[in-house]
Order: C-alpha cells, then structure tokens, then sequence
C-alpha cells in the first residue's frame, strides 16, 4: 500500500489487475479502477500527473474526489512537489468537474493524439 485515504487505499497495479483495467478501457463510456501519481508528456516536458481510471459502477460515490485529494496530499507533502497536474479530453466533463472541485484550474488547452486521432485536452493545475 502506497497511499491510505479514509474510503480507500492506493497500491502499485499487480499483473491481476490487468483484467479489470482491459475492462475500464474497453468501455466506451469509462473515463474515469486505476487512480495515482504518474509523470506524464506535457509539451517538450514532464509533468506529475494526478490520473484515475474507475468502472461506471463506481462513479457518482467520491472515490475519484478522494483518490485526488490524497494524490496531491502525498505529492506535496511526502514527495515535496509545489505543483501537480491533470490532463483532461476536453470532452471529459466529470473529470473537470472533479479537478475544478478540487481546487484544480485550467492552466493550458492542447491537442495531443489520442487512440487514432487528434483531441482537445486540458492541462489542470494546483500549486502546494
């Protein structure tokens, strides 16, 4: 275990989880499983990315409010971060919801490839 919030735990994937994950990412309707930290592109950079994946059974319960809440607990206090990212689809609209409750704000829009083409995203931010 990773990273404890008071609804649920954060760990490293194992190789069972694979099944699940196929499963978020074969549905057309799961953007939103797999939450935490990762260093994603950004431009000619990297940012610390706040990501989470979960299955449409789960949504509308807070679990992806928590999972960023304690992302961002861990990146500024156990990885002294001053800044953490989300990068959204621009189609996405509860992943803004929850980065925008949050405290997260729109910091840049971009186009980047996605499966077979381009898509407008978002670059979300907050500062420690």
């Amino acid at each position: 275990m990773i990273l404890e919030t008071e609804r649920l735990f954060l760990r490293e994937m194992r190789q069972n989880d694979f099944r699940d994950l196929a499963e978020i990412l074969q549905n057309p309707n799961e953007m939103i499983g797999q939450a935490g930290l990762t260093i994603q592109p950004y431009k000619n950079a990297e940012v610390l990315e706040i990501g989470y994946l979960l299955k449409e059974r789960f949504w509308h319960c807070g679990y992806a409010r928590k999972t960023v809440n304690g992302c961002k607990k861990y990146a500024f206090e156990y990885l002294n971060k001053d800044k953490v990212y989300s990068i959204i689809k621009a189609d996405n609209l509860a992943s803004i919801k929850v980065a925008e409750s949050v405290g997260m704000s729109k910091e840049d829009e971009f186009i980047t490839q996605y499966y077979n083409g381009d898509m407008l995203h978002y670059l979300y931010s907050i500062r420690k």
